[in-house]
């Protein structure tokens, strides 16, 4: 019975700790990215490499969203992040990279000038819809996933305000947009309207008309 109020007792010692680590992140977050408006945060794969379609497709999208006139946020590792990260930085805007520490660690890329480290992934979150004014959706893996998911809920329950996500690459994407047509909508899982939280685009210069269509620089 000792040990058990012990084990109990250690448990909420380290759980009162967590909460000051979870809070110094949130203040790091705010304090390194409170001058970065207006921003697009660019999610996707972190296993394609420099030469790879959707790996150059990023970095010139993250060039002309930088030349006119939007900062890049990307996941600070490498794949499309650093792709992200290395057209922020052609372009002449901020590049920022919130890195997220890993048991298989992951390393920042060398593009990011503005570097962030988190421990805990819903912090991170917050961080990349807090300060963007867009998403753009590369083709990617169960973080992408989660990352677009997460804001697409966030607009549909309005608990942040309307902005453009963008699905970068229709041979990548329409797959599991049937399946959300075919299957969430017609269960009524969904509303029709909610087809219109997301655009589907492959072109670079349409993707940026997009969001500069909805967002003010």
């Amino acid at each position: 019975m000792a040990e058990r109020q012990y084990l109990i007792d250690a448990m909420t010692v380290q759980d009162s700790w967590r909460l000051f680590k979870i809070l110094g992140e949130f203040v790091d977050g705010f304090e390194n990215l409170s001058d970065i408006y207006p921003a697009v945060s660019i999610f996707g794969s972190a296993r394609v490499r420099e030469g790879d379609e959707n790996y150059e497709k990023t970095v010139i999208i993250a060039r002309k969203l930088a030349q006119s006139g939007f900062n890049i946020i990307t996941g600070g590792g490498p794949g499309i992040m650093e792709a992200g990260n290395k057209g922020a930085g052609e372009g002449g805007a901020k590049s920022v990279g919130l890195n997220i520490r890993l048991p298989l660690e992951q390393e920042s890329n060398q593009f990011a000038d503005i570097i962030v480290d988190f421990k805990y992934f819903f912090v991170r979150k917050v961080m990349f819809v807090k300060y963007a004014q867009a998403y753009v959706g590369m083709p990617g893996g169960f973080g992408t996933m989660d990352e677009i998911f997460e804001a697409l809920t966030l607009i549909q329950t309005r608990r942040t305000k309307p902005f453009p996500v963008v699905l970068v690459g229709s041979s990548y994407w329409n797959g599991i947009i049937e399946w959300i047509k075919d299957t969430l909508l017609a269960r009524n899982y969904i509303s029709p309207q909610d087809l219109d939280l997301f655009t589907l685009l492959d072109d670079p210069d349409e993707v940026v008309r997009t969001i500069k269509r909805y967002v003010i620089v």
